[in-house]
């Protein structure tokens, strides 16, 4: 059984994630980074934004290709299905370069930026369930409603997340 396989999979893999972000926020409270490795960190934070937010732009391109006829929805799913990789890879960098660059768990910009990268998460994990039932869909008939409203709406939560999530580390930044 793979993880994209069930909604149950789907939940297991939600509850690890929920328990990863909780674990990476105590090791926060708990590790101080010399400047080196902050400052190391930070390459590793902003390197791993380019390649996660990138890739989820990219994957939204080739979306918005298919809604516009420029490519088909097998060549969309297929894109998107190859940055899986990038996205996750940049996220798990971003969460795990952010528990060195002493966030300050108090503040409510950061717990906002904290939930908006728990509630991509767990939307990054329904998307690859949303992206195997497109796909076995679209090789038999055409999309449902259903099924475009879900595409459309995980797409708008992704975006939303990604962009607050940096407007607050922009802004996190600037103190």
């Amino acid at each position: 059984m793979g993880l994209y396989d069930s909604w149950w999979t789907i939940a297991a893999a939600s509850l690890a994630a929920c328990l990863a972000l909780v674990a990476c926020a105590w090791v926060s409270l708990h590790l101080h980074a010399d400047p080196a490795l902050h400052t190391a960190a930070l390459f590793v934070h902003l390197a791993s934004l380019v390649l996660g937010f990138g890739a989820v732009l990219v994957a939204d391109y080739h979306g918005l290709l298919w809604v516009t006829g420029r490519c088909t929805l097998n060549d969309a799913l297929g894109s998107t299905a190859r940055l899986h990789v990038p996205i996750w890879t940049g996220l798990a960098g971003l969460v795990v370069s952010g528990v060195m660059l002493h966030p300050d768990l108090t503040a409510p910009l950061t717990r906002t930026k904290l939930a908006l990268v728990l509630i991509l998460t767990l939307n990054g994990l329904q998307a690859g369930l949303l992206n195997r039932r497109t796909a076995q869909r679209a090789s038999s008939a055409p999309l449902t409603p259903r099924l475009l409203v879900w595409g459309a709406t995980t797409a708008l939560v992704s975006q939303i997340c990604w962009w607050g999530a940096v407007v607050i580390g922009f802004r996190n930044s600037q103190h």
